[in-house]
């Protein structure tokens, strides 16, 4: 059995808006908190290893958490949140208002919608993906913590339960939640829960 927990990074600086690969704000003090609370102060530590994502609101906590106790840390590239283009760094208010048609038709069918010179959904999905298997096939692990974002996590959760691109975005993924998949060489790969904040 592999038990892989997914847990999305806490509240960033700057407020609600669009962070894919190309805006890389620190933790807030409050996202900071989020962070510690869901792992428990007192770190009780189930994981083998540790994977971030190499953006400073995932990597920062992952390095800290990893200080607490000597566990294998990597940064794994390919685990970045999903670009997206133009709207980089925008509040989601910013393009509801001045991009009205554009934000209806990306959340309409965030596939064909895209917003311009954003990252294709496909490719994100696959690279994420093959990141994960690779990471799995390097390292003999039974538990698994991934420090990441909401897109990731989407990503990997729908490919285990074979959502298509056009409804990813209905997976709830808060900030600082934790999600769980697991591979079961029996039964095959298994959703455990989705976006849980203790």
């Amino acid at each position: 059995m592999i038990i892989i927990d997914l847990l999305r990074h806490g509240e960033p600086r700057g407020g609600v808006r669009f962070r894919g690969n190309g805006c890389d704000d620190p933790l807030s003090e409050q996202g900071w908190r989020q962070m510690w609370q869901a792992v428990g102060e007192s770190v009780h530590w189930p994981w083998d290893a540790v994977l971030t994502s190499p953006l400073v609101r995932c990597r920062d906590f992952a390095e800290a958490l990893c200080s607490r106790k000597p566990t294998p840390l990597r940064v794994v590239d390919d685990l970045r949140e999903v670009g997206f283009g133009t709207w980089e760094g925008l509040t989601l208010e910013a393009v509801r208002r001045g991009r009205a048609e554009e934000y209806r038709a990306f959340y309409a069918d965030p596939v064909v919608n895209r917003p311009a010179d954003a990252e294709p959904l496909a490719d994100f999905r696959h690279r994420v993906e093959r990141a994960l298997e690779a990471e799995l096939d390097a390292a003999a692990t039974e538990r698994l913590l991934v420090v990441t974002h909401g897109g990731v996590i989407r990503s990997l959760v729908g490919g285990v339960l074979e959502i298509p691109d056009q409804r990813i975005f209905g997976l709830d993924c808060e900030y600082a939640s934790m999600s769980q998949i697991r591979y079961d060489p029996e039964r095959g790969w298994r959703v455990g829960f989705t976006n849980r904040r203790d």
